[in-house]
């Protein structure tokens, strides 16, 4: 597989759209080399021209055009719309990209039957960050996909996210931090804005401190790997100030909080 590879989004909706527009965004790919299908054509039509896709009619369309097959719709459409081209996808010549959450290879393979042998799956879970390549995407230690294939995957995946393998069993809680975790740190996000605003500055401003506070932190947890704790108590001087804002947060029960917005997740 060469650097012209056509990519096809089985679904193009706010995931799928984040993935690709990242694609395109971080040179990856150009706006030719994606295809994708979707439910409403004059909104395809709209959301591929944006990057300079094509939209085509329909999954088999979409199958037979690409060399990495993305399937993006929602998991409970899944065996209506892939069982269909499931022949389709067979062959050494493409490879097949799940994002659908719950949808793990062994599930695949019940689904797809005697045919699971010959098609090459990877299944994963991204989040929305992937769209200006900061992203995460789970993906799952048990595949099928060649080694040329899998570097393949890394490479264009790679490029615009953070490519962590988990067994089938984790995918789901990996999921939840990766996946959920986005809107608890928007609204980690906006209440900070809100503090800002309420003494006095710009919200616009507070956004953007605490959007880079929150993007920075992350970096340098990934680039030194330095325990979380360890991270705040270096920011925590004996008798300061941070150390009271971060009293008060005990009292809250904040990381309590975070962990049971976890647990009503998993419990579905």
């Amino acid at each position: 597989m060469t650097d012209a590879c056509t990519v096809g989004f089985i679904g193009f909706g706010n995931m799928g759209q984040a993935i690709a527009r990242g694609l395109v965004e971080a040179g990856t790919l150009d706006g030719s080399q994606i295809v994708a299908c979707a439910a409403h054509w004059d909104k395809l039509v709209e959301s591929t021209g944006a990057i300079g896709a094509t939209a085509l009619r329909d999954a088999k369309e979409v199958v037979d055009a690409a060399d990495i097959v993305v399937v993006a719709i929602k998991p409970h459409q899944i065996e209506t719309v892939i069982k269909p081209v499931v022949a389709d996808l067979a062959g050494a010549d493409k490879f097949v990209v799940s994002i659908a959450a719950g949808w793990t290879l062994d599930r695949f393979d019940t689904m797809m039957g005697e045919m699971s042998e010959l098609i090459h799956l990877q299944c994963t879970i991204p989040n929305t960050p992937m769209a200006v390549g900061k992203g995460v995407l789970v993906t799952e230690t048990d595949n099928t996909l060649t080694d040329a294939q899998r570097a393949e995957f890394e490479r264009i995946f790679g490029s615009i996210a953070l490519v962590e393998r988990v067994d089938g069993a984790h995918m789901d809680i990996a999921m939840c931090i990766a996946g959920c975790a986005p809107a608890f740190t928007d609204m980690y996000l906006e209440a900070l804005g809100d503090a800002g605003v309420k003494y006095g500055l710009q919200r616009a401003t507070a956004y953007r401190l605490a959007a880079k506070m929150i993007e920075g932190v992350g970096a340098l947890y990934l680039a030194t790997g330095t325990h979380p704790g360890a991270m705040k108590d270096a920011v925590c001087s004996p008798g300061g100030t941070t150390i009271r804002g971060v009293a008060s947060l005990e009292e809250s029960a904040f990381r309590g909080s975070v962990i049971r917005a976890v647990d009503a997740i998993q419990r579905g």
